[in-house]
C-alpha cells in the first residue's frame, strides 16, 4: 500500500514538472518579444517609466499583487502560493545606459536623452532588457503553479542599478530603505546577469566573493593660475593630477597583495582648464576603485587619501578627494550555493554549470545579499563557436536570445525547489 501511494506521489510529482517545462518552452517566443520592445524603447535609471508601467500591467494579468513607484520606477510583485512557506525574491534591473547603439538589428534603439547635461543615445548596452523579460516570464509560469509553491515569490524589478543621477537616490540603496525586502519578509533572494563572453547554454558561479565592491571618487586640485609661457609663476594642477594619477598605480602595483584578490584603480575622467596657453587654477578627476577583500579596500582607500593630499602638497597646490559607494562585494552565501547548486544542474546539464573566478564588475544586487542570503550567477549569452564577443557597456554588445530560456528554468526551479526543500 505504501509502495502504491509513493509511486501515485512521484508519478503526480514528474507529470508537474513536465507540465512546468511545457510552459517555460511555450514563452519562448513571448520572452524575446518582450526582450526586443525593451531593447527598442530602453530608459535612463529612474526614468524607467515605460518599461515600469509594461511590467505592471503583465504582473496584473496574471493576478499577481501589484506595487508600483518603489524606489521612484520599481515594481514589486508578490505570488502566493497555495501553500504556506519561506518568501524567495527574484530581481532583475530595468534600466539602460547613455550610449548610442551601433548595431543594425531593426529592433535597435533609436532613443535619445540626455545625461549630465549632453544629448546621448540610448542603449540596454549591459542585458537589463534580457532579465526584465526573463523574470517576467518567470513570473507568469510560477502563476500557473500556484498550487506548487509552498510560500511566496516577490518579484522585483529594481530601477537605476547603473546608478542613479547625481543627486538623487536609487537602485537597490533605496529599494531596501523603503522596505522591499519586508513585508513578507524576505528569506533569500536569487538573480542572473547574462554575459555576452559565456556560451549559450552555459551558467557560471562563484561562492563568497563574485563581483568587486566599488568606490566612485572626486579628486579636486587646487592650483595657482598663471600664463601657459611662465609656469614658475604658479602652480599648475594639471601636473599634479598626472602626478597622482601615477601614484594611485602605485598603491595597486606596489602595496596590494595581488595573490590573494584583484584590486582596480581607474581615472576614466579628467577636467581642467580652457585654453592653450593658460596653467589653469583648478583640475577635477573622477575614477572608480574595484576591490574584492574588505581588508584590501581599507588599504586602498587609506592610501589614495594619503597620496592625494601628500601629493599635492609637495608640488605647491591642494588637494581633496571623495569617496561614494555605489555597490558591495556581491557576496554569494556559501551554504545557498551548496543547497541550490543541484537545482542549476538539474536545468543546463552538471557539465555545463562552471565554477568562475570572481571580477572586478560591480553589482548593487550586492546591497541585497548584505540583509538577505543571496545567490547570483552568470547566464550565458555568445552564440557557440563565436569568437567575437563584443563587450558590456559597449555600443556593438549583443546578446544570443537563445540563451535567455535557460534563465526562466534556472529561476523557476531554484524557486520551486528552495520553497520545496
Amino acid at each position: 500500500m505504501r509502495l502504491t501511494l509513493l509511486l501515485i506521489l512521484l508519478s503526480a510529482i514528474g507529470y508537474s514538472q513536465n507540465t512546468i517545462d511545457d510552459d517555460i518552452a511555450s514563452i519562448e517566443s513571448q520572452l524575446i518579444e518582450w526582450r526586443r520592445h525593451f531593447h527598442q524603447f530602453p530608459e535612463l535609471s529612474n526614468r524607467e517609466f515605460n518599461t515600469a508601467k509594461k511590467i505592471a500591467e503583465h504582473l496584473r494579468s496574471l493576478g499577481i499583487e501589484v506595487t508600483t513607484g518603489v524606489a521612484k520606477t520599481g515594481v514589486v510583485g508578490i505570488l502566493k502560493g497555495d501553500s504556506p512557506g519561506k518568501v524567495v525574491a527574484l530581481r532583475a534591473d530595468i534600466d539602460a545606459l547613455p550610449v548610442k547603439e551601433r548595431n543594425d538589428f531593426h529592433f535597435k534603439s533609436e532613443v535619445v536623452s540626455e545625461f549630465l547635461g549632453v544629448e546621448t543615445g540610448v542603449m540596454h548596452a549591459c542585458g537589463h532588457d534580457t532579465h526584465t523579460a526573463i523574470l517576467m516570464a518567470v513570473a507568469e509560469v510560477l502563476s500557473k503553479h500556484k498550487e506548487q509553491l509552498q510560500g511566496t515569490v516577490k518579484f522585483i524589478f529594481q530601477p537605476a542599478e547603473e546608478g542613479p543621477p547625481p543627486g538623487e537616490e536609487g537602485g537597490a540603496k533605496l529599494m531596501i530603505k523603503e522596505g522591499v525586502l519586508d513585508n513578507p519578509k524576505v528569506d533569500v533572494i536569487f538573480g542572473l546577469h547574462i554575459n555576452s563572453a559565456t556560451p549559450v547554454g552555459t551558467i557560471k558561479y562563484k561562492p563568497q566573493g563574485m563581483m568587486a565592491a566599488v568606490e566612485r571618487f572626486v579628486v579636486n586640485i587646487k592650483g595657482k593660475q598663471t600664463h601657459g609661457s611662465q609656469p614658475w609663476s604658479g602652480v599648475d594642477p594639471i601636473l599634479i593630477a598626472a602626478k597622482i594619477i601615477d601614484g594611485y598605480q602605485t598603491i595597486i602595483s606596489r602595496e596590494s597583495k595581488l595573490t590573494d584578490e584583484a584590486a582596480v584603480i581607474t581615472v576614466g575622467k579628467i577636467t581642467s582648464g580652457v585654453r592653450f596657453n593658460i596653467i589653469p587654477e583648478s583640475a577635477e578627476l573622477i575614477g572608480t576603485v574595484r576591490t574584492l577583500n574588505p581588508e584590501m579596500k581599507a588599504l586602498i582607500i587609506r592610501r589614495m587619501t594619503e597620496m592625494t593630499e601628500g601629493l599635492a602638497k609637495s608640488y605647491g597646490g591642494e588637494a581633496t578627494i571623495e569617496f561614494q559607494n555605489n555597490t558591495s562585494i556581491t557576496y554569494n552565501d556559501p551554504q545557498l550555493v551548496e543547497q541550490m547548486l543541484p537545482s542549476l544542474q538539474r536545468v543546463a546539464g552538471e557539465d555545463q554549470v562552471k565554477l568562475m573566478k570572481a571580477v572586478t564588475g560591480g553589482e548593487d544586487f550586492s546591497y541585497f545579499q548584505e540583509i538577505v542570503p543571496g545567490f547570483y550567477f552568470y547566464l550565458g549569452g555568445m552564440t557557440p563557436g563565436n569568437k567575437e564577443a563584443f563587450p558590456h557597456h559597449t555600443p556593438d554588445f549583443k546578446i544570443d536570445e537563445s540563451g535567455m530560456l535557460l534563465g526562466v528554468k534556472a529561476l523557476t526551479q531554484l524557486t520551486l525547489d528552495y520553497l520545496q526543500n
